[in-house]
């Protein structure tokens, strides 16, 4: 098949929707490569992120002809031209949308949808930005072939908002860099701690310290904590960080946690396989990548309930009301001082996460492609 790819998102964003294209993409190299890929990239002088994309010369890639603004709107309407040249079977937009004009080609069209968080919790968004997503996303869902939802929670908020028929939707998961899967060396680990200054013992938190992520549940947590327990939180900074700051100074607690804004993305798994346990207290995701990221590392996850954490932690995780900062504190007690309990998850964790292998979610999401394949035939 010659099945092409909205590639921007893979070639410019560094994490998330970027690591979900470049995980995709990934997969289908590894076990299906006998087929013709071709990425569509809008911007020549902005492809420093596909370097993570196994040999990447294998793969057709296709750049607007247009510049200046016309440029920008190669995605939502140019493209479909360049789709039809390069004779695509199948478009597939990784990353929330398609095409308008993409009925125009002769191909199927999938679509990924992450999430409508912008829309069950319009507070976190700019309101520009959410007619923009709420245009673009619906008529996604409304022009596709088929949908894909990255979690049941994701598919259950598409037909809730946009009335999309079930019988569209399918989830496939996404899955984590295998490097997590993988032991860190005595050395490396030493190296990171020192390249960090990382407490001896530490709970983690890996995410965007954002409003939505919900840190301050963390902090408000270690006043019922003991002193030494500390927090190592990884990610990049927002205006919220420093009202978590605040909090921390107001309660004499900045000493106990440690932020690191800027790091090595493959430092991470060093930084997990050291922690004593993980703590996601998100109020909402469209998966949740970091608790399967720590299961991989054999960490015990502690999450929130009330979206898709359950699915991405697992039955044996532990999850708390995002607003119960007594009921994290006691889920950490618990975890730290329940030898067996902890070996518990860290065991049943570790099996769970098997069901995101890559193998596994790339057998899912070709049946979709040779479902579209066998579809486009009976047109």
């Amino acid at each position: 098949m010659k099945i092409g790819f909205d590639a921007k998102r893979a070639a410019q964003n560094k994490t998330g929707l970027g690591n979900y294209s470049r995980f995709v993409l990934n997969i289908l190299n590894r076990y299906r490569p006998d087929n013709d890929y071709t990425l569509f990239v809008p911007n020549k002088n902005k492809t420093q992120n596909l370097c993570d994309v196994k040999d990447i010369e294998k793969y057709n890639i296709v750049f607007p002809n247009s510049t200046g603004w016309r440029s920008s709107l190669w995605r939502v309407f140019g493209i479909s031209n360049d789709i039809k040249k390069s004779g695509i079977d199948i478009y597939h937009g990784l990353s929330n949308e398609l095409p308008l004009t993409i009925k125009k080609t002769s191909c199927r069209s999938i679509v990924t949808i992450h999430d409508l968080i912008f829309l069950h919790y319009p507070q976190y968004y700019h309101t520009i930005d959410r007619w923009i997503y709420a245009y673009k996303f619906r008529k996604a869902c409304e022009n596709a072939d088929k949908v894909i939802a990255v979690s049941e929670f994701t598919k259950q908020e598409i037909i809730r908002y946009y009335g999309t028929p079930e019988e569209k939707i399918s989830v496939v998961y996404q899955g984590c860099d295998p490097m997590f899967r993988q032991t860190a060396t005595a050395q490396k680990k030493v190296e990171v701690r020192q390249r960090y200054n990382l407490p001896t013992h530490y709970i983690l938190y890996v995410g965007t310290i954002e409003e939505r992520k919900n840190i301050m549940l963390l902090a408000k947590a270690l006043r019922h904590l003991p002193k030494d327990i500390k927090v190592v939180a990884f990610g990049r900074a927002t205006k919220y960080t420093q009202i978590v700051k605040d909090y921390l100074a107001e309660n004499n607690l900045t000493d106990r946690v440690v932020f690191i804004h800027k790091s090595d993305f493959h430092d991470l798994p060093a930084v997990y396989q050291q922690a004593d346990i993980f703590v996601y207290p998100s109020r909402i995701e469209g998966f949740g990548i970091p608790l399967l990221e720590a299961l991989c590392s054999g960490v015990p996850v502690i999450g929130c309930t009330g979206s898709c954490l359950e699915e991405a932690g697992g039955p044996h995780s532990a999850y708390v009301n995002p607003d119960d900062d007594k009921a994290l504190a006691q889920e950490i007690t618990s975890i730290l001082n329940d030898v067996q309990r902890r070996d518990m998850m860290i065991t049943k964790g570790l099996e769970y996460a098997k069901n995101f292998e890559e193998e596994t979610l790339c057998q899912k999401l070709w049946q979709i492609y040779e479902e579209m394949a066998i579809g486009s035939k009976n047109k």
